[in-house]
């Protein structure tokens, strides 16, 4: 997966800097510009900064070479990372285009998808999405009824998916589609690379609570795929989802080696500024304030730390790839702290727009549960570290072993 470098970490490091002063717009890091992910013209910049990283000879840095990238270590990558701090950069191509689908299509697409799909997204040429969730599939990834029948050499896909991110934005999307009725629903799922221009597909924004527009929901009627769609083997979808999963836990917890620049994309990733939300309300010297602005702070220490434990530990094999989850678990509930610490400093100037300039957080705070959602909830990621990590026995199902076809499912 890697090749050997004439050049040292400190060595590119040092090029790397010399290029992005001359090449790449130059940003404060403490306020950065924001890509509004479901706005056009950020994806639109996003594909004309990542054209700029390739032609320079920095993009897909983890990414083998005869798939576009420069097959160098993780280490390159971090270093890129902390140079490229002060710099704007493509940040929403990372995840789901890059840290997540690239690096499925890497793990089992075939060699032909690789070459295709993943040398046009380093080039910025295209942007990657998931197409995964259902109405009415809830957290049960496996339980999907979307069905692809094959006619002759073609496969026909009828059914719908929802909460995908960005869709609207992008060029194909990974989606799973049950391929047989009659076996346990995890063996006759297949996973599909969709063109999303492609006719028979509806697509729809989504409407958040608090008014964003990024997800999607999408609608098959008669699409039709040929066997080159197929990502992995027919009916080993889940085998193809559950390298997804990993990589989009790792994702969500900032763990990925697919990244490319690790700043916040937008303002709801960038942490708060808890001793700035004290000052501002006049409580900056009050013993309590300090104490959860200090507890929230040493929390996100700790989850820094932890990402780096658990991707080296991941890469000497001495912690399991599911392993991922913990950086997932870690992420959700550090988020979620900060924001309600934010919120319980700000008080009401975080719900009332008072002038202060504080109303934000209030704003921020309906979307507070979205790292807990991500990648499967909170609870099944402590499913995933009780069961494949820690080895604790796993919970029953009633459908285990059973046909789908004769699993009982609502029809609400």
């Amino acid at each position: 997966m890697t090749v050997t470098s004439t050049e040292t970490v400190a060595e590119f490091a040092a090029r790397a800097r010399r290029w992005l002063t001359e090449n790449m717009p130059a940003i404060d890091p403490e306020n950065p510009p924001f890509s509004v992910r479901a706005e056009q013209q950020s994806w639109d910049r996003a594909k004309e900064l990542q054209r700029k990283l390739y032609a320079g000879g920095f993009a897909g840095i983890c990414f083998p070479r005869e798939y576009g990238g420069l097959g160098l270590d993780y280490a390159f990558q971090k270093a890129f990372n902390t140079e490229c701090r002060f710099f704007e950069m493509p940040l929403i191509l990372n995840t789901p285009s890059f840290t997540i689908c690239s690096a499925t299509i890497l793990d089992v697409g075939s060699e032909q998808q690789k070459r295709d799909r993943i040398s046009a997204a380093i080039r910025g040429d295209e942007i990657l999405c998931q197409l995964l969730s259902e109405p009415s599939g809830g957290s049960d990834l496996a339980g999907v009824i979307t069905r692809a029948e094959k006619v002759g050499d073609k496969w026909i896909i009828n059914g719908a998916k929802t909460w995908s991110t960005s869709a609207f934005a992008a060029d194909y999307g990974l989606m799973l589609a049950r391929t047989d009725w009659t076996v346990p629903k995890h063996e006759g799922l297949t996973m599909f690379l969709v063109p999303l221009n492609a006719p028979g597909i509806t697509m729809r924004r989504i409407t958040e609570v608090n008014g964003n527009e990024e997800f999607c929901e999408e609608f098959f009627d008669g699409l039709e795929l040929g066997e080159d769609a197929v990502v992995g083997a027919v009916n080993d979808g889940w085998t193809v989802a559950s390298r997804q999963l990993h990589h989009e836990r790792r994702a969500v917890g900032g763990g990925s080696e697919f990244a490319s620049g690790t700043g916040a994309e937008n303002a709801s990733e960038m942490p708060p500024n808890h001793v700035a939300i004290a000052t501002a309300t006049g409580q900056a010297d009050d013993p309590r304030v300090q104490d959860l602005a200090g507890r929230a702070l040493v929390r996100r220490i700790v989850k820094e730390q932890l990402i780096d434990h658990v991707g080296a530990s991941i890469a000497d094999g001495s912690l399991p790839p599911n392993a991922g989850t913990l950086i997932r678990l870690m992420h959700a509930e550090t988020t979620e702290l900060e924001v309600d610490t934010a919120l319980a400093i700000a008080g009401t100037s975080g719900v009332i727009d008072d002038g202060s300039g504080l109303s934000d957080i209030g704003v921020r705070y309906l979307s507070r549960q979205t790292g807990s959602l991500g990648g499967g909830t909170s609870e099944m990621a402590r499913n995933v570290i009780g069961e494949r990590i820690l080895g604790f026995p796993r919970e029953p199902a009633a459908d285990r072993g059973v046909p789908f076809n004769q699993v009982k499912r609502s029809r609400g």
